[in-house]
């Protein structure tokens, strides 16, 4: 398995979705799992920009990231290349339907064994993230 995939129904327009994402200050506010905070150092929304920030863990444990925009389709896809360890691909594509948004969530990590060890980890994080966007967008957790 190197593949994770979540959907979640957002009560939100796809283009109220896709803003929490453009917006570096509204990213950084949920980005991440529960008790994670975000510090942004560079932030080039755009297709082929660079996205580097630090994930301070509950702990205070600080975690560098290094990604890069791939695909930027406004209101519709993203797709994010995680450039530093563990490497994966992050496609998030926004579908609208009747009430809001059908939110499609896809991480594919490069090497199976890594996706395997860090299953415990990334399934329940990437649901946790999902939480905190639904939080941001002002709905109630989950949705």
């Amino acid at each position: 398995m190197s593949t994770f995939s979540t959907t979640r129904h957002l009560g939100a327009a796809p283009a109220e979705v896709f803003a929490a994402i453009r917006d570096a200050e509204r990213l950084a506010r949920w980005w991440g799992p529960d008790g994670f905070s975000n510090r942004f150092d560079v932030f080039e929304f755009r297709p082929g920009g660079r996205w580097i920030f630090s994930m301070i863990g509950p702990d205070g444990t600080v975690y560098p990231n290094e990604s890069v925009f791939s695909v930027i389709d406004v209101d519709r896809r993203l797709v994010i290349r995680h450039l530093c360890q563990p490497h994966f691909e992050l496609s998030i594509a926004l579908e609208p339907v009747d009430g809001g948004t059908l939110l499609h969530w896809e991480q594919v990590f490069a090497d199976a064994s890594v996706a395997r060890a860090v299953a415990h980890i990334v399934e329940p994080a990437n649901e946790q993230n999902l939480d905190r966007l639904s939080i941001e967008l002002g709905l109630a957790r989950g949705g």
